[in-house]
């Protein structure tokens, strides 16, 4: 069926982002950088599981809404509405908490270049500097800007070779204009899978209620001679 290989995209879909968002080079360098007391660390592998879940979820809905059309069980027809309906319940305070937290997952990335920028600005050791410098590779930028027009030494030592620091390719604009693009597509992504199992539990209530009234169809006008 159309909709089942539709159910089933969107399903691979969520894996797919779930699994680079948890295995991304950007993603998973913050995560290990960041301290217990940040938020960020617990956010990634939560938001991990809860893709890999919600896919699931998704397939096997599709798989069961498939197998029930064929088979015109109504049992299968209730458990796969009863997965759209887990999906639906999981996809609406997934997105109020993105509502409501807004910036949330933002600031604990950029609290987290602030932690470590700091602390190679107060003390070179060279495990900080390392970390410095992996976080300028990978998101290519160069430090950041200060209001009050104070430069360090920690731009011109730990910044990619040929890059210099200016406003521009400030790490703390860079990594909000990261994440802003990469959470904007996890709210569309979001808002279409809100809608399509709110339409698979429409198509799977007709579907059960349509199996139901026919097979009772079936049995009307018959009768037992004794």
């Amino acid at each position: 069926l159309p909709e089942t290989l539709l159910f089933q995209l969107l399903g691979l879909s969520i894996a797919t982002l779930s699994t680079v968002t948890h295995y991304g080079l950007r993603f998973t360098l913050i995560s290990n950088v960041s301290l217990d007391s940040n938020s960020y660390r617990v956010i990634h592998h939560r938001a991990f599981y809860f893709g890999i879940c919600l896919s699931m979820t998704l397939i096997l809905a599709a798989l069961l809404s498939s197998a029930a059309t064929v088979r015109e069980s109504q049992c299968l027809t209730a458990m796969g509405f009863f997965c759209f309906a887990l999906a639906f319940c999981g996809l609406i305070p997934a997105a109020c908490w993105r509502y409501t937290h807004s910036t949330e997952v933002e600031d604990s990335m950029m609290d987290v270049y602030d932690f470590v920028y700091e602390e190679v600005r107060r003390n070179t050791s060279s495990f900080r500097r390392h970390e410095l410098t992996a976080i300028h590779d990978a998101f290519l930028c160069c430090g950041k800007h200060s209001p009050f027009g104070d430069t360090t030494n920690v731009e011109h030592k730990m910044c990619p070779p040929g890059q210099v620091h200016d406003e521009g390719q400030d790490c703390l604009r860079e990594i909000q204009d990261f994440l802003k693009k990469h959470m904007d597509f996890v709210i569309s992504l979001l808002g279409i899978a809100i809608g399509f199992t709110v339409y698979g539990m429409i198509l799977t209530s007709f579907l059960w209620f349509s199996i139901h009234f026919s097979s009772n169809l079936y049995r009307k006008g018959k009768y037992i001679l004794r």
